[in-house]
């Protein structure tokens, strides 16, 4: 019989809901044996739907369990901390949502603690693991558009979250939240960054003002080889979920993405139509599958973590610094954050 990781979720929201789903129904090697949320009736509705036998309020019940292996965490960004380097301590294999955590020093204490406990730790960067981006990976690195000039990305949620969730104090901001998914896939396909120039506002959503955070911005970098890279970020993409990525070389480009969801064009006088991609989970489903089974798979196999703590602290660096350059209007060089 093929080993099974038994698996205990911190935080049931809608993603880990979905996580939650996915090592229930999706991934054989997985056995969810336990979710953990502050709200118990939650807890218990995810326990009871997806079969989880255990339920906990307090996350540290779960780590106290020893039938529990492997620990995600899917908890709001601010909690990431706590309960990683508690899991470490705990001896638990740790999946961690992005971002990794909303601070610099904090991030690295999670990391120092990992590396101390040589606890699995690994980063979700869904992104990484999405077909598209895969090819793209393959193609930059066997050279079929030569040499790297530009990078571009545009990420665009169609309506805003929450107010309460805006505040930076619980998502970071526009750069941490959202844009992070950007800053790791440059780093990826493009290496690592030097600087970033970053400009922002309130425009279309006024009432953000109050919570301390803009809903469109444009991040510009300079890579540490001198090639360069913009991002650009808007909560209000309105006609859809929008996610494009560009690598420009100089012996071709390769484009990431796509707007139409369902494959049919409706064609009239003057006008041809087709839907749009509704939103996250619809774009990236079977990418967050896959991470997930990535996650397994290397718990299984004694394999080292496809994105590391250290991938997702540098994410974090970058956007922080995009959010400084916002804040103070300049050029804000990267090694200000890791002198």
């Amino acid at each position: 019989m093929n080993k099974k990781v038994n698996i205990g979720v911190v935080g049931l929201g809608r993603l880990g809901s979905l996580y939650a789903n996915y090592f229930a129904n999706r991934l054989p090697e997985a056995n969810l044996v336990a979710v953990s949320d502050v709200r118990e009736e939650v807890a218990k509705q995810v326990a009871q739907q997806y079969g989880a036998k255990k339920v906990y309020q307090d996350y540290h019940g779960m780590l106290a369990d020893e039938e529990v292996e492997a620990i995600v965490i899917v908890t709001p960004t601010k909690y990431h901390k706590a309960v990683a380097i508690d899991a470490a301590r705990a001896g638990k294999a740790i999946f961690c949502e992005k971002p990794l955590s909303l601070s610099i020093d904090a991030s690295i204490e999670i990391k120092e603690v990992v590396e101390e406990t040589g606890a699995f730790f690994q980063m979700g960067f869904m992104r990484r693991f999405d077909s598209g981006y895969l090819a793209a990976k393959e193609r930059i690195d066997s050279g079929v558009i030569g040499n790297r000039v530009q990078f571009k990305a545009t990420s665009r949620d169609r309506e805003r979250p929450e107010l309460d969730y805006l505040r930076p104090e619980n998502s970071g901001g526009l750069f941490v939240d959202m844009g992070i998914h950007d800053f790791d896939v440059a780093r990826w396909l493009m290496g690592d960054v030097k600087s970033i120039y970053a400009t922002g506002g309130v425009l279309a959503y006024p009432e953000m003002k109050e919570v301390g955070d803009v809903d469109n911005a444009i991040a510009n970098m300079y890579f540490e080889d001198g090639t360069l890279g913009v991002v650009d970020l808007s909560r209000n993409g309105i006609y859809g979920y929008d996610i494009h990525s560009e690598i420009l070389g100089t012996e071709g480009t390769l484009q990431i993405g796509y707007y139409r969801e369902t494959p049919i064009q409706v064609m009239k006088k003057n006008a041809i139509s087709h839907d749009v991609v509704p939103g996250f989970y619809e774009r990236f489903e079977k990418a967050y599958v896959d991470q997930l089974q990535n996650f397994v798979d290397n718990v299984i196999n004694d394999r080292p973590p496809a994105i590391t703590a250290e991938d997702g602290l540098k994410a974090l660096i970058i956007a922080l610094a995009a959010t400084k350059s916002l804040h103070q209007n300049r050029l804000v060089e990267l090694s200000e954050f890791t002198d």
